[in-house]
């Protein structure tokens, strides 16, 4: 992405060192991007993106009802599970490794897009409001390519999937955490304990 300058440049620099937007995907198990956020400064936190998103607030408003998927950079939520940090009980070994392989759903969609669209792995050499609908435009032709039953390329991260971010985020207790807390426990009590 070319940056310019200005104020606000550095806030693009992401971890690795390079300019960026993040961008929070929402797919669906068959790959299909369900929801899309491109436009904050790749030095963005995860969570910061998602607090400030659509998806969230109808989830908390109660409009959208079910689970979603996140790695530890977020915090759980009655809607949104994450990994344990330090699972102790083989139940809660089962569900690590349950939500981290349905989780990589995201993983795969990611290596689709870039390899569908290789300028997304490449660098983008544009301005950012055209970076931006960039990003969109590959996740909306990519979603009919899907809708047509377009072979999907080839992705290396088929079976292998991402622990990295596995520890909890580093954020404060808020009752909604505490509440997610209290539902990951649910689950894991009703669905993965009978597996031992």
């Amino acid at each position: 992405m070319n940056i310019v300058g200005g104020d606000n440049a550095e806030t693009f620099r992401n971890r690795k060192g390079y300019f960026s937007i993040n961008t929070q995907c929402i797919c669906n198990p068959w790959l299909k991007i369900m929801d899309i956020v491109a436009r904050w400064p790749g030095s963005c936190h995860d969570q910061i993106i998602f607090d400030n998103s659509l998806i969230k607030s109808k989830f908390e408003t109660g409009i959208l009802k079910g689970y979603l998927l996140g790695d530890g950079g977020y915090e759980v939520k009655p809607y949104l599970m994450t990994p344990l940090l330090n699972p102790t009980t083989r139940s809660q070994q089962l569900y690590n490794e349950s939500q981290i392989r349905t989780r990589n759903v995201i993983e795969r969609c990611f290596g689709v897009l870039k390899r569908r669209f290789p300028v997304l792995s490449k660098g983008i050499t544009t301005s950012l409001i055209n970076t931006q609908a960039i990003i969109v435009s590959c996740a909306i032709i990519h979603n009919i390519c899907i809708d047509l039953h377009d072979e999907l390329p080839n992705d290396i991260l088929q079976e292998g999937y991402d622990i990295e971010n596995i520890a909890e985020a580093n954020l404060p207790n808020l009752i909604g955490v505490t509440r997610g807390r209290q539902e990951r426990d649910r689950l894991i009590r009703d669905h993965f304990s009978n597996l031992e």
